[in-house]
């Protein structure tokens, strides 16, 4: 990897760990697309997965405490369904679709998150199981299975600290068995993998220090514009 990619890569990795330390979600959203644009529709996701691995680890070392596991049962064991489909969808579409594919689903997931009414919908088995399975089938696919989840959280109005926390052990889960159902591994250089450890833990580091500072809104505003660019950067490359 030349000198700008690791530049660009560590910026992106630390930003997006930073972001998904202050707001509980953030990291595959921001660094998905551009990943993906950097390295690949294929190698972009793997690098997604397994970076999601480290950073939702770290992030749940320091808010274990606040996940609702109960909760978590009823959504996250409905993934595996998604990501059975996901896998099922990567054997058959090349590279090119495949990113445009992973561009438009970050862009329907974004535009779903925006649009949601908070508390508007009764939190049944029905429901958490879809959306359970959407989140899978979107990690697997696109490395984004965040969004589902905060469609989820802000449709049956849950609590934005439980959600925080929560969140992390889904999304740990989530990026391991992704990982497991492709049966491979990320073949970055050795320099890109320090690089983006180094940048987790930045990025986690000053999301630390940031946290209780700014509203939670004004955040996933940053968040959602980073995404909705990337997406758009994403689709146009596989286009052109």
């Amino acid at each position: 990897m030349t000198l700008v990619d690791l530049v660009l890569l560590a910026a992106i990795i630390g930003i997006g760990a930073g972001l998904q330390r202050l707001t509980g979600m953030g990291f595959a959203l921001v660094a998905s697309p551009f990943l993906v644009l950097t390295l690949g529709p294929v190698e972009g996701i793997l690098v997604t997965n397994a970076c999601g691995v480290v950073s939702s680890l770290l992030n749940l070392g320091i808010v274990h405490r606040d996940v609702e596991w109960r909760r978590l049962l009823r959504f996250t064991p409905f993934s595996l369904v998604g990501i059975v489909l996901g896998v099922l969808v990567l054997k058959v579409l090349p590279a090119d679709p495949l990113a445009v594919l992973v561009g438009v689903l970050i862009l329907i997931a974004i535009a779903v998150t925006v649009f949601a009414r908070p508390g508007a919908v009764n939190d049944t088995v029905t429901v958490s199981s879809g959306f359970g399975a959407a989140s899978g089938f979107m990690n697997v696919t696109a490395g984004v299975g965040g969004p589902a989840l905060a469609v989820y959280a802000v449709a049956t109005g849950w609590a934005h600290r439980g959600f925080a926390a929560s969140a992390q052990a889904h999304f740990l889960l989530l990026s391991v068995l992704s990982l497991v159902a492709k049966g491979s591994l990320p073949s970055m250089e050795s320099s890109g993998w320090a690089v983006t450890i180094g940048a987790i833990l930045a990025g986690i580091a000053i999301g630390q220090r940031l946290a209780g500072r700014f509203a939670g809104q004004a955040l996933m505003r940053v968040v959602l514009v980073l995404s909705t660019a990337g997406a758009l950067m994403t689709i146009a490359q596989a286009l052109i």
